[in-house]
């Protein structure tokens, strides 16, 4: 440090001046000013004669002006009201009122500067405090989506951030995580799918996020899932619980998996697949993050998860039969569109019209689609010949809807087609 600072460093010292004080007339770091005060303590005990050296060769300028005075030297305007303005803050009102108070009420004559510096002092920001939830073991599984690491695209030599789903069981802390380039209604449901089979068990409700992969339409009391979620959730006896719109924290747990995963596994790397991101983030799981010790928890997540394992609801021997639905506009009494072929109604489950062409039956009833004469062959090969099907009416129109067990590119019987009585109109 040079000499003149010393100089003031040592003036101020000897004024009693506190370190941090020094720090802000100066801006010297305290630890040097720390370090400078023992060094000057040390060759005061040294020589205890009259200081002789560069401390009495280079005085300062003009003396320091100190911005505070020392610890109760001075008493601020507003001691007096003390009271008066501690139960104003506990109103929440800001100094401006305070101020304008104290002037009209006690005669303040003090200037604003002091209100509010005073009022600065005396206010506390209590931190946020949140409700802390704890579940039972087997209970709940909360679920996200995140932005996984850069990832080489196939077929090309550009790196892009794939999308990153993890699913943290609430009580043991226990995640599956898996990456995956474009998210589906399939998609989501079946990687809830993998996460039951990679934690042996399904939990009793899960907490996800109002996304359109999972919930159709956001409500506090009754949310519209999408089909193939709420099918999937059905097959596993699970029950979903959406978190309300903008309120993260109810899947806190799954928030900060997420945040962890990105920040201490994925951070700064690269990955040539999807494939290689997925063994890396399985083998981090299983070495690191698995045997941790929770932070609020104190205790070992895998060692949580064992408890848990156990009291996971059985999974069904049948895994879920994904479909997918959509409309067809109808070309032809009694038929409809597929994927670039028609389909017709079977003969016994569906009504006929004086000329002989097959009309919806009732409503709420069975009917069969089946494909016309110069399609069957396709679908006799997939076995979606006598698909069953149901029909509801909505005013003038009957519905009908057809389920494929299996999605199939080109399934004839993965569709829906609407039926007019009168008229035929496009849906």
């Amino acid at each position: 440090m040079k000499p003149h600072l010393q100089t003031t460093v040592w003036t101020l010292l000897d004024a009693g001046a506190s370190q941090r004080e020094i720090e802000r007339v100066t801006g010297i770091d305290r630890k040097t000013i720390r370090a400078y005060q023992k060094r000057f303590a040390a060759a005061a005990a040294n020589s205890p004669g009259v200081a002789t050296g560069c401390l009495a060769q280079f005085p300062p300028p003009r003396p320091p002006a100190l911005r505070v005075a020392a610890a109760g030297a001075t008493v601020s305007a507003c001691e007096p009201h003390r009271a008066f303005i501690e139960a104003q803050l506990r109103l929440r009102r800001n100094a401006t009122a305070v101020y304008q108070d104290l002037v009209d009420q006690f005669g303040f004559t003090g200037a604003y500067g002091s209100v509010k510096r005073f009022v600065r002092h005396l206010r506390q920001r209590e931190p946020e405090q949140f409700d802390r939830l704890e579940f039972l073991p087997g209970e709940e599984m909360q679920v996200d989506y995140g932005e996984g690491a850069p990832t080489r695209k196939p077929g090309t030599d550009r790196y892009r951030k794939p999308r990153l789903f993890v699913a943290t069981l609430r009580y043991s802390r226990r995640s599956f995580r898996r990456v995956v380039w474009n998210s589906s209604q399939e998609t989501w449901a079946r990687l809830h799918e993998q996460a039951w089979r990679y934690f042996a068990g399904s939990c009793r409700y899960v907490v996800l996020d109002n996304l359109k992969e999972g919930v159709l339409k956001p409500d506090l009391y009754e949310p519209e899932l999408n089909p193939v979620y709420a099918a999937t959730l059905a097959h596993y006896g699970v029950v979903a619980d959406p978190a309300r719109v903008r309120d993260p924290n109810r899947k806190g747990s799954v928030e900060n998996a997420i945040g962890h995963t990105q920040a201490t596994a994925l951070k700064g790397r690269r990955f040539e697949s999807l494939e290689e991101q997925n063994d890396f983030l399985e083998h981090w799981e299983c070495k690191w993050a698995a045997p941790r010790i929770h932070g609020s928890a104190r205790r070992q997540v895998q060692a949580m998860f064992e408890e848990e394992r156990s009291l996971l609801q059985p999974l069904p021997t049948l895994g879920m039969q994904f479909f997918t639905e959509s409309q067809r506009t109808v070309c032809a009494p009694g038929r409809r569109r597929g994927r670039h072929r028609r389909l017709g109604l079977g003969a016994g489950h569906a009504a006929a019209d004086d000329r002989g062409r097959a009309r919806p039956g009732l409503m709420h009833s069975l009917v069969s689609a089946q494909p016309t004469q110069e399609r069957r062959e396709d679908a006799d090969r997939h076995h979606y010949r006598d698909q069953p099907a149901t029909t509801e009416r909505v005013g003038d129109a009957v519905r009908m809807s057809v389920h494929c067990p299996a999605r199939r590119s080109g399934c004839p019987a993965c569709c829906h087609a609407a039926y007019f009585a009168g008229s035929l109109r496009r849906p």
